[in-house]
């Protein structure tokens, strides 16, 4: 699998596994790429990248083919051209909580009338090695835009937003939707509620339904909710979690 299919493949129904990369570094990027995950997300939203770190590693990450998406910190169009433009095969755009933000992030990441804005220069597009017609093919074919549900307004409009033209997935935001609904945990009614309901919106409209998850435990604890994309853990969880399995293997010695 590469960034050239993983769109036909989240579309399919096809089970995929990434997991959040908090950390700025192509290393980090070079070590999950032989872990056997379908993608990886780069964290702009709640970690320390910055334009050149996000270029760096979404470079890596096109030299290896592993499909990067990257979590931008809002819907803003000029963070989302930033990491289009630098090679990432598509977006996570927190806190859409209508169907006209959707719209809206959605053909900001897209070539067109208002839209984002044309470069044949950049890695995206082959370093104008490719023609204008190539190059909006690609974009028609491979580009992926995932909106964030994350707040009750969210689940209220969930038909509409699943269904507006140019959202690729729908993403349950457990933590946030949960503290939204005034829980302290993700273990809650009004969780699972939302969870059903966004389901049945995302399998209505042909959408992937994905979500964060701690641990593959979890991720098969929720599978009955339809969820077919998963984003596991994150590589700080994962080194923390090795780290002290490590340490309390030896120290029970």
């Amino acid at each position: 699998m590469g960034f050239a299919d993983f769109k036909v493949r989240m579309l399919s129904g096809e089970r995929l596994l990434g997991t959040f990369v908090k950390t700025p570094s192509v290393e980090m990027v070079e070590l999950l790429a032989l872990a056997g995950l379908d993608f990886i997300c780069l964290d702009a939203e709640h970690a320390p990248f910055d334009r050149m770190r996000l270029d760096a590693c979404l470079a890596v990450a096109r030299a290896l083919d592993l499909p990067t998406l990257v979590r931008v910190p809002s819907g803003n169009p000029d963070d989302i051209l930033k990491v289009m433009d630098a090679g990432a095969v598509g977006i996570v755009v927190p806190h859409v909580d209508t169907a006209e933000k959707a719209r809206a992030v959605s053909k900001a990441a897209r070539f067109g009338h208002g839209g984002r804005g044309f470069a044949g220069s950049t890695r995206w597009a082959g370093y104008a090695t490719r023609s204008m017609a190539e190059v909006l093919a690609q974009s028609k074919s491979e580009t992926v835009v995932i909106v964030q549900i994350e707040e009750p307004e969210a689940v209220e409009a969930i038909d509409d937003i699943a269904g507006a033209a140019g959202v690729d997935g729908v993403f349950i935001g457990p933590a946030d939707l949960s503290v939204s609904y005034g829980e302290t945990s993700t273990d809650n009614d009004h969780l699972r509620q939302a969870m059903t309901r966004v389901g049945d919106a995302a399998c209505g409209a042909g959408v992937a339904y994905c979500t964060w998850v701690p641990d593959a435990q979890t991720a098969k604890a929720v599978g009955s909710y339809g969820f077919t994309l998963f984003v596991i853990g994150s590589e700080h969880a994962w080194m923390l979690a090795g780290a002290r399995a490590a340490v309390a293997s030896m120290n029970s010695e």
